[in-house]
């Protein structure tokens, strides 16, 4: 039987089957991949006090591949060519078309525009060989503008009444934490009815950047999801990709009611305990983003009778799967 690598929603799986009573050759033949395959992955990712943690094994798994990720798409040789040609008026995207076409090297124009951007932050000129200079951070999408003008919003009156009960694990509230001076985010992503919690850290607040990182972070639960909500936020105005790509309905409270997604105000506040306002999330680890996950997943509610989220979660979806 050929390796098959484990991914997060596999993980996931792993172990609701196993809190469902299922052996390790009945997962391995679930997931067709061989008990050895199992017998390691729970071997190697146990935690002493809660047992098998897929969210540690995950971290674990991808180290290696998000070390690569870090690294720029941009070399220097590839950014002394972008410097010569912004030089001579080209606009990043005709910068990334000629480079595939003359050295067949794929960036995309948007990676331009940060490496752009990044060195305007950093006290760079480069910016201001932009056709339309520093207007053109702003203008380039609608959703960089000012908050509020968001395509196709479908507002909260219309959502099913049934997530207001909160019976069902699947509807989740999403929002974004700010570091210190609009520098380093955090976005969250909160279950309504078990409060469990998803943290990722991401360097903007962009739409194409957040829709990214809630791609990711729910795709592994993206059968159980049912909806999604949100504020009016301009970080949120690609909702209709997130919806599209997860399957699920995308709804935005009305402005200046932060009551209709009280649960997301107050896991946010929760995480403040961790990281009061005015810290720094440039620095923030994934480990470290990854402890306050886990604390908040398995620090008892009263709400929940004195239960984890992580218990509540887990425990309804393990009653899915084995249903």
């Amino acid at each position: 039987m050929n390796y098959k690598q484990l991914t997060l929603k596999k993980r996931y799986y792993i172990l609701a089957l196993q809190k469902a009573g299922f052996k390790q050759n009945e997962i391995a033949k679930k997931l067709s991949v061989h008990p050895s395959t199992i017998s390691r992955e729970l071997m190697r990712n146990r935690d002493c006090i809660r047992g098998y943690n897929p969210e540690l094994a995950q971290i674990k798994s991808t180290q290696t591949h998000q070390e690569k990720r870090k690294r720029s798409s941009i070399t220097k040789i590839i950014e002394k060519y972008i410097r010569a040609k912004l030089k001579l008026d080209w606009s990043p995207e005709q910068i990334a078309g000629r480079l595939k076409k003359d050295k067949n090297i794929a960036i995309h124009h948007e990676t331009i525009y940060r490496f752009i951007y990044q060195n305007k932050n950093n006290g760079g000129q480069l910016y201001k060989y932009l056709r339309h200079k520093n207007k053109k951070y702003h203008k380039r999408s609608n959703t960089y503008q000012a908050r509020g003008t968001i395509i196709g919003r479908v507002m909260i009156d219309k959502r099913p009444k049934v997530v207001e009960n909160k019976s069902r694990i699947g509807d989740w509230e999403i929002d974004t934490v700010v570091g210190k001076d609009h520098k380093g985010f955090l976005v969250t992503v909160v279950d309504r009815k078990s409060k469990f919690t998803m943290i990722q850290g991401v360097k903007s607040k962009h739409a194409e950047v957040v829709t990214k990182a809630l791609i990711e972070m729910i795709t592994p639960v993206k059968d159980i999801t049912h909806t999604i909500t949100s504020d009016n936020g301009k970080e949120f105005a690609y909702h209709k990709q997130v919806s599209d790509a997860l399957n699920t309905d995308f709804y935005f409270a009305n402005p200046y009611h932060s009551w209709e997604r009280g649960l997301n105000e107050h896991t946010n506040g929760l995480i403040r305990q961790y990281l009061p306002k005015k810290s720094s999330f440039l620095n923030i680890s994934k480990d470290e983003i990854l402890m306050i996950q886990n604390r908040l997943n398995h620090r008892p509610r009263k709400i929940l009778n004195y239960k984890t989220p992580y218990e509540v979660f887990f425990s309804e979806m393990s009653r899915r799967l084995a249903s």
